[in-house]
């Protein structure tokens, strides 16, 4: 479908909604179903920026695993995300500092939690496991966030049920379901949304209907972006940065009156556009390479999940099964050599595990394994070749969550994990380890103020390598080295009339984490792919926020910093495991006029600039260096859903008002010299309009 078609249906359809009571009186609630909403809403005493929904929401957290006492714990919910509307993973954790999001366009996004590469997390969508290591000048995970209806994390100690490879916590992704999208009283409901930014000019619209009938449930969603390249604060335009996306989600499911429930899911995204030639930074190598390449970016993730909506005592099963890819296929050019060339990594996972009641509290113990696999295929014209690694996993684990005293909760459990690992040169090693948590919270007054502290230690097994630095030559010595990691975190939460105030202090260690190399040298090359580091990762987050009826005022503040084998790290020594954070704030706002349907906020990011790039490491004693400037960026929003056409929302914002020439902390490249990050979008309006029926 053209992009011209698709945004005549986005258009029309929203100004016949808009502008026909008739099919407004069709699709709202009736007044009495109004009435019980308000009312229902007073007694839940939900916050105040709620959009659409009346729903009271049970998420899975930390990458499908329960909330964990003691953990440090972050979730954007349903109501959050409706808050921000977000474009990108960017716009999804802003205003939380220990999450750092680093890359100027979807694509080439990265998450880092309390400074640690998501990759060094149990990173799960809808419950499946994500093996997304394909190249390190691309994002590790592609993600539609109009597809979100929440997203957790546990930073640093994770539960024993967050899936094998928690080193660094756990990170997880949960999509709509058609119930959490359905008018109260309607078994039918759609919406079609159009989106406009002004930078770019780029246009996203999004079509969806959902419904339910006797104990079966359907959700289907397509949303389609096409625009060009962005302009920076300073005027000048980035190359490769242009939008081609289009990203799709089907559901559907069945609960029997028993409360078996069954559910199927499939989620694609795919980005195919012209991106720099390493599509994060530009390197200008005339002669050799062009300044643009084609990068073609997909990923897939299909799911199958069996609960009972019914338990009783000790049986309350949960089974999922899954499958999950994404690959990258790039041209790579050599003078006028071209290699076509395509990286993919893909996993096949699943578990069984049974929650058990228990006077005071529950036990989760279960099964889960996974079979990962990465591959590439470089078609050069004379020399092609085709290398893959893989790896397979089966694990036991048990966690408990008890409450034993008044005002205590704990939390405590482990995990004995067997993986068997194959290289390029299908030599096969096999290892198993253990790993253990403990966390736990204490009322010192109730109601009032909180402590909490919790510890693990984590077995990792032997990471696959990104797919782009694959060697045949590969060798592999004695063998690989599982990584493992040790996890320290302790704050204290206070509360009182609407005011929190929270603070937290955290470090991870990570060690013989892996960082192969493809292969360098002369006169014989390098072919080793054993190389392992040792991170330490730690900082210290404060944060207060006050909410009240109508609104809400935060300001957190983060101060993280990282070491690789004992120096400070940079973005290049740091691939797949840190990257440099130092001092950010976050600064947010909203409020709302119930009487008007009007929505007002904004949030600031306030980054200090750092010298601690200007170390050296032994891997690369010669690249000039330098440090990251510091930057302000402030973003604003009003929407308005009329009282009178409460099924229509109209949204306006303004981002990087002062139009700020800047990097984004996270991202890649930027403190080397002769190499030129993407600059972060300069000032922008983003205009939107949705429609519900």
């Amino acid at each position: 479908m053209s992009p011209e078609l698709l945004r005549a249906l986005t258009v029309s359809t929203a100004m016949s909604i808009f502008l026909c009571p008739e099919a407004l009186a069709q699709s709202a609630p009736a007044p009495e179903t109004e009435a019980r909403t308000a009312e229902e809403n007073e007694e839940s005493q939900a916050p105040a920026g709620g959009t659409q929904l009346d729903t009271i929401l049970v998420v899975d957290v930390g990458a499908g695993a329960n909330a964990t006492a003691g953990a440090n714990l972050i979730t954007i919910d349903q109501q959050e995300i409706d808050r921000k509307k977000p474009q990108d993973l960017r716009e999804v954790f802003s205003g939380e500092p220990q999450i750092a999001v680093g890359g100027a366009i979807p694509s080439t996004q990265k998450i880092y939690v309390n400074g640690v590469d998501e990759n060094n997390l149990a990173v799960t969508v809808d419950g499946s496991r994500q093996n997304n290591k394909v190249f390190h000048h691309n994002g590790t995970y592609l993600l539609d966030p109009a597809l979100l209806k929440a997203a957790s994390v546990q930073a640093g100690v994770a539960p024993a049920d967050a899936g094998p490879g928690a080193l660094a916590g756990s990170l997880g992704f949960e999509t709509k379901d058609a119930v959490d999208l359905l008018e109260p009283g309607r078994n039918f409901g759609g919406f079609v949304t159009g989106i406009w930014d002004t930078n770019s000019e780029t246009f996203t619209t999004g079509v969806s209907g959902f419904g339910q009938q006797d104990g079966f449930e359907y959700l289907g969603y397509i949303n389609y972006g096409r625009g060009g390249n962005f302009t920076a604060g300073n005027g000048q335009e980035m190359p490769g940065t242009g939008t081609d996306l289009i990203s799709g989600l089907a559901k559907i499911a069945y609960e029997s009156v028993e409360g078996h429930r069954f559910e199927l899911s499939h989620e694609q995204v795919r980005d195919d556009a012209l991106r720099p030639y390493r599509a994060n930074v530009y390197i200008n190598r005339p002669g050799r390479e062009p300044e643009l390449r084609n990068y073609d970016l997909r990923r897939q993730n299909t799911v199958f999940t069996y609960t009972d909506t019914s338990p009783e005592g000790w049986w309350d099963p949960k089974i999922v099964l899954a499958y999950s890819k994404s690959q990258i296929a790039a041209p790579e050019y050599f003078v006028d050599v071209v290699s076509p060339t395509e990286g993919a990594t893909s996993s096949f996972n699943g578990k069984v595990e049974n929650r058990l009641a228990l006077d005071i509290g529950s036990v989760t113990a279960g099964f889960d394994f996974y079979n990962d696999k990465a591959d590439l295929d470089y078609l050069n014209p004379t020399e092609p070749f085709f290398t893959d690694e893989r790896a397979t996993n089966i694990g036991a684990y048990a966690q408990a969550r008890l409450e034993p005293f008044d005002r205590t909760r704990i939390s405590f459990g482990a995990r004995a994990d067997h993986q068997w690992f194959t290289g390029v040169d299908d030599s096969d090693w096999n290892n198993a380890g253990v790993s253990g948590n403990i966390s736990g919270e204490y009322d010192l007054m109730p109601e009032f103020l909180t402590v909490k502290a919790g510890t693990s230690h984590v077995w990792g097994g032997v990471p696959l390598a990104e797919n782009y630095l694959q060697n045949p030559l590969w060798t592999y010595g004695d063998g690989p080295e599982p990584v493992t990691s040790n996890n320290y975190t302790a704050g204290l939460e206070a509360r009182y009339n609407g005011f929190t105030f929270e603070a937290n202090v955290f470090r991870t260690d990570i060690n013989d984490a892996r960082l192969p190399v493809f292969g360098r040298g002369a006169p014989v090359p390098e072919v080793t792919s054993i190389r392992t580091l040792d991170l330490v990762s730690k900082g210290w987050e404060i944060g207060g926020r006050y909410d009240w009826e109508a609104g809400f005022v935060s300001l957190k503040y983060a101060d993280i910093n990282a070491d690789v084998d004992g120096e400070p790290a940079d973005t290049e020594i740091g691939r797949y495991l840190t990257t440099p954070l130092g001092q950010i704030v976050m600064i947010g706002a909203g409020y709302t006029f119930d009487n008007w349907g009007v929505k007002v906020g904004g949030d600031i990011e306030i980054a200090f600039k750092t010298d601690r790039t200007l170390a050296r490491h032994p891997t690369d004693p010669a690249s000039a260096k330098k440090e990251l400037p510091g930057y302000e960026v402030v973003n604003a929003y009003v929407e308005w859903t009329p009282p009178s056409k409460p099924n229509f929302t109209l949204r306006a914002e303004a981002l990087n008002i002062f139009d700020e020439a800047y990097t984004d902390r996270a991202a890649y490249g930027q403190d080397f010299v002769g190499v030129a990050p993407h600059y972060d979008p300069g000032r922008s309006f983003r205009l939107s309009a949705t429609a519900r029926f």
